[in-house]
């Protein structure tokens, strides 16, 4: 894991900074950031379409979610969205997917007021079942919502605004479902991140950490301490041993290396094993060459029990590295 005297941090205080600076600082450091695609309409009926990432949800009953058009930078002047939600207080929240990202970034474009980004960008409105402003026909999410209330956050430029949503309608592609759960790969979601960059949710991008919610792990406080502070673990292979329920018995420790001692092992093989995903064979290797050289027998088995991490295999990991100081017993 990581030590302060490794650590080397650039502090920045906010009164002191450039605005210019503490946004790309925000950018770059809150990020993915959910994009909502918001819709609303004017009082002269002029729909408006523009994509914020100063978004998220916050709560289930009642559905409640919040966005953030912050004032310009340059002048401190207000856009479109929040002129029209002052007017009308409703709008359409949209998810954006790989497909649209093109067409949702020219939206963004600060045309005028009369100005219908649904015309410029492409994408298509089509009529809401509850609220006034349209939803796009392009996003496989779409959400109706009510306003409840717009917290001004400062009248500075680049001062933010809480718009607080209730969600009263949800509308979903049927087919981004699967099993009742709305799939990744397939509503292909894309998040923003700093300057021009923009990161896929979906395909290698995904990975699954299992929910502490079901049992009770050990914590890291409670591994041994030559595992605490190896040097070849890393902070999340650790939180992965900590989220274990108990350490095995010594009894379960032994069954596990004898299990492993009339595996045959060609020396020559290591190498090749080493580079594989074969983490039993890895360990088999380790276990074999102890009694020659323990400082390399136990090199190998802790790769072994990183590689059984990476396969979420922890009960092998810590079995394997516990088995470090009973392999000549």
């Amino acid at each position: 894991m990581a030590s302060e005297e490794n650590k080397r941090f650039i502090s920045v205080d906010p009164k002191e900074a450039s605005i210019p600076e503490i946004h790309k600082l925000l950018l770059g450091g809150i990020t993915p950031r959910p994009i909502a695609l918001v819709s609303t309409v004017s009082e002269d009926g002029i729909n408006n379409l523009s994509p914020f990432s100063f978004y998220n949800a916050f709560g289930a009953n009642p559905p409640i979610i919040v966005f953030s058009p912050a004032r310009r930078g340059r002048d401190g002047s207000t856009k479109d969205t929040l002129n029209n939600l002052h007017q009308i207080k409703e709008c359409v929240v949209q998810a954006v997917s790989y497909e649209m990202v093109q067409q949702v970034s020219l939206a963004s474009t600060e045309y005028d007021a009369d100005t219908d980004e649904f015309v410029k960008s492409g994408l298509t409105a089509i009529d809401s079942d509850i609220v006034k402003p349209k939803r796009v026909l392009e996003s496989p999410f779409q959400m109706e919502c009510v306003v409840q209330q717009i917290i001004p956050l400062g009248e500075n430029k680049g001062s933010g605004n809480l718009v607080i949503c209730e969600v009263v309608k949800i509308h979903v592609d049927e087919t981004i479902m699967q099993d009742g759960v709305i799939e990744p790969n397939l509503i292909r979601l894309v998040g923003r991140s700093s300057a021009n960059y923009y990161t896929k949710a979906f395909d290698c991008s995904m990975f699954e950490i299992e929910k502490p919610i079901s049992t009770i792990g050990i914590g890291i406080d409670s591994l041994p301490d030559f595992i605490k502070h190896s040097k070849n673990l890393t902070g999340n292979e650790l939180g992965k041993l900590g989220n274990i329920e108990l350490l095995p018995l010594e009894t379960e420790i032994k069954s596990f290396i004898t299990s492993y001692k009339n595996q045959k092992i060609n020396i020559n093989d290591i190498p090749k094993l080493l580079n594989g995903t074969d983490y039993h064979a890895v360990y088999a290797a380790g276990v074999a060459i102890n009694h020659e050289d323990k400082v390399n027998s136990k090199r190998i088995i802790e790769i072994s029990a990183k590689k059984a991490l990476e396969q979420n295999d922890n009960a092998f990991a810590i079995l394997a590295l516990l088995s470090t100081t009973l392999i000549d017993n």
